[in-house]
């Protein structure tokens, strides 16, 4: 039994994705009751962290070597556990650290705080309890005060509230930092940390300014889609949808900051974090706009925008268009409140800045399309119609390729599906990590959990061909 309940989804959202999941190729692959398991097991799945938190090395400014060294001793800061950390062996600059839990034997206390959804997600991360993500606290709570955190993962608790009797969720106990009146006195400065996590549920390393220079926290899949791209130096390589810029400093660290990196995001704040976090990795070969990547392919050939976009036909070697998605594959969510009417509208969006893509890539250039999301539609049924619709691209195996193959129902061959790369949270065992296990295990094994158990993502990568000759659509 999973210790949280299955993420909550609105009706229509449920019986539409286990209709992908019940599709008849993927049924008569397997059975109806093994479809349904393994859509169970997903819903379950996505309300849980994944097992591992992964970082990566920003290898511009540091060895792999050096930075494990700096790590451990940071770990070994926090709450006084020893946790490995291993290098992921088919991604060099990537390290994996265990998370405990979940732990079941956390005495629960009278006094409680009630957070809301996103703020739980990322307590069960690792992350304290910032003051802006609390909803409601006991009446007499004061500074000092051992405090209960629960998340409302309906959204139904009203601000300010001293008890909350609704569907909510534990995370753990940790120390109030602030009174209550303190956290509901509506001073806009009150920004900070609320409660310090001492007992999570989830036992897992916060690094918020742990080694800012030198580590960047991101998703496994979202550091293999780099390595896939595979950039080379001196290459001009375009983020389509770039924000908040883990992708693209990792795409100008695998270049050795040499070549030109351009990156675009239609948000102002959301531009201003890539180059905050470009300056505080130090690469220098970034260059980031803010601008709508659906019009990034300049139709009037006379405007002279000096390397800013829009920008001239076939302009780019590589291009990652991270699509922006639904996020069905976000993990921990334990509520999704969204219709299927906004997770539906996605596909026409992912359509235009496709398009924009392929008039931007050089003839025999590399366009890879990823998502954080686990509907056929955003993916599989994308990767089709992106064949159909443009000849001039060729599917292409991945490397490195940990995750699973593409899911049937979108029409394509089991050989285009092997090229596909879907990570899966279903297919990763559930168990309760302790110390204790973490002594027993092997390398391997725990390497095989990392790349089965992180959150849902689909990676998809063409080949711009420089004729049409011999290419399959």
């Amino acid at each position: 039994m999973s210790f949280f309940p299955k993420i909550s989804l609105k009706p229509e959202v449920e019986n539409y994705l286990k209709e992908i999941f019940m599709n008849k190729e993927v049924v008569s692959a397997s059975s109806t009751q093994a479809a349904e398991t393994k859509f169970e097991t997903l819903l379950r799945r996505l309300s849980h962290p994944p097992s591992f938190t992964t970082v990566r090395v920003n290898t511009h400014l540091a060895s792999v070597e050096h930075v494990k060294r700096l790590l451990l001793e940071e770990l070994e800061k926090f709450n006084g556990l020893q946790v490995p950390v291993l290098q992921h062996p088919d991604l060099p600059d990537v390290f994996l650290i265990p998370v405990i839990g979940p732990r079941k034997n956390i005495r629960k206390q009278q006094c409680e705080v009630i957070v809301g959804a996103q703020c739980g997600n990322a307590v069960l991360r690792g992350a304290h309890v910032y003051v802006p993500g609390i909803v409601s606290a006991s009446k007499f709570m004061k500074a000092g005060d051992v405090i209960s955190v629960y998340s409302d993962i309906k959204g139904k608790c009203k601000k300010g509230a001293k008890e909350f009797d609704g569907a909510k969720v534990f995370l753990g106990n940790g120390i109030s930092e602030l009174s209550r009146k303190e956290i509901f006195s509506g001073l806009p400065e009150l920004k900070g940390i609320g409660i310090r996590m001492t007992e999570p549920v989830y036992l897992s390393p916060s690094f918020d300014r742990v080694l800012p220079n030198y580590l960047f926290l991101q998703n496994l899949p979202s550091a293999v889609v780099t390595h896939v791209l595979n950039p080379q130096p001196g290459e001009k390589i375009l983020d389509l949808c770039a924000a908040p810029g883990g992708k693209t400093t990792h795409i100008a660290a695998l270049m050795h900051d040499q070549g030109e990196v351009i990156a675009l995001d239609k948000i102002s704040n959301k531009v201003e974090k890539i180059n905050e976090n470009a300056s505080l990795l130090g690469l220098n070969s970034i260059r980031a706009f803010c601008f709508d990547g659906t019009k990034a392919f300049k139709v009037d050939m006379t405007e002279n925008t000096e390397g800013a976009p829009p920008f001239l036909p076939e302009s780019f070697d590589r291009i990652l268009l991270d699509a922006p998605c639904s996020g069905l594959g976000q993990r921990p969510n334990m509520a999704w409140t969204w219709t299927l009417k906004e997770v539906m509208s996605y596909q026409p969006l992912q359509r235009k800045l496709f398009t924009v893509a392929v008039q931007l890539l050089k003839p025999g250039g590399v366009l890879v399309y990823s998502t954080c999301t686990i509907t056929l539609a955003e993916n599989e049924e994308q990767v089709a119609w992106a064949l159909k619709t443009f000849p001039c691209l060729q599917l292409q195996p991945q490397k490195p390729h940990i995750g699973g193959e593409g899911m049937l129902g979108a029409g394509l061959s089991p050989e285009q599906l092997k090229q596909l790369q879907r990570f899966d949270p279903s297919a990763a065992p559930f168990q309760h990590t302790c110390i204790d296990s973490l002594r027993d295990a092997r390398g391997e094994d725990m390497v095989w959990l990392a790349n089965k158990d992180c959150i849902g993502f689909f990676i998809a990568k063409f080949l711009k061909c420089k004729s049409t000759e011999g290419v399959v659509s």
